[in-house]
């Protein structure tokens, strides 16, 4: 089992109030499964995903990633985890605005200091996968909506993660350019990776092979298609 989350729950400390932001969730979640996590506003999901990314930790309950119990590690630990295991898709794409897509996606191997002509090749391999050799040696800002979000999608790739968390991906695209994109998570599921995608759109969910639903921060149904 790749991802075992048992009784996880998550609350906030508002003032004197607390908050409880997902209630006991429980799911195992296995290598090259494409799984979307849906849900109106509110319902937890983005919580979650912050949980099963390492970038918040949960109140109560158990996460194990690949056997490893993700409580008992230290931050050095987890921003391991972060870089080598975990690949992260925003709906605001997070590129850097001065650096060309090359330079976008080539950033996460420059920070883990490999041989740079093998960097580059590598860099260019996962370019190609997302059909952008082409505008490389473009800045954020001279390419479309789609094109960007498919330079966050290949920097996500870079490092060869076990994981890709897509959040909202195509939140800020047309229905085409969204279509395309979910065409390219499709490939990357069935070339082997683990993708979990994030959205309150139901024909977005549509494309994943199973669909959790949260409601007030609990799993509502869990579909396997």
């Amino acid at each position: 089992m790749l991802i075992e989350l048992d009784g996880i729950s998550k609350t906030y400390e508002v003032g004197t109030q607390k908050v409880p932001a997902v209630k006991s969730i429980s799911l195992g979640i296995d290598n090259g499964e494409y799984l979307a996590i849906m849900g109106p506003s509110g319902s937890g999901k983005s919580t979650l995903m912050n949980i099963v990314g390492c970038l918040d930790t949960p109140t109560d309950g158990s996460y194990k990633l690949k056997g490893r119990e993700i409580a008992t590690l230290d931050d050095d630990d987890l921003a391991e985890i972060r870089s080598a295991e975990i690949g992260f898709v925003f709906q605001t794409f997070n590129l850097l605005p001065r650096m060309t897509a090359f330079q976008n996606v080539e950033l996460p191997l420059i920070y883990g200091r490999g041989e740079r002509g093998k960097r580059v090749e590598r860099v260019w391999r996962t370019i190609d996968a997302v059909g952008l050799r082409d505008r490389a040696h473009h800045r954020p800002n001279e390419l479309s909506g789609g094109q960007r979000q498919r330079v966050a999608i290949a920097r996500a790739l870079i490092n060869e993660p076990s994981i890709i968390l897509a959040d909202e991906p195509t939140g800020n695209l047309d229905s085409s350019t969204g279509e395309e994109i979910m065409q390219i998570f499709r490939k990357l599921n069935d070339d082997g990776n683990t993708i979990i995608l994030v959205t309150h759109e139901q024909y977005i969910a549509e494309h994943a092979r199973r669909i959790v639903k949260l409601l007030d921060g609990a799993v509502a149904s869990d579909t396997t298609k």
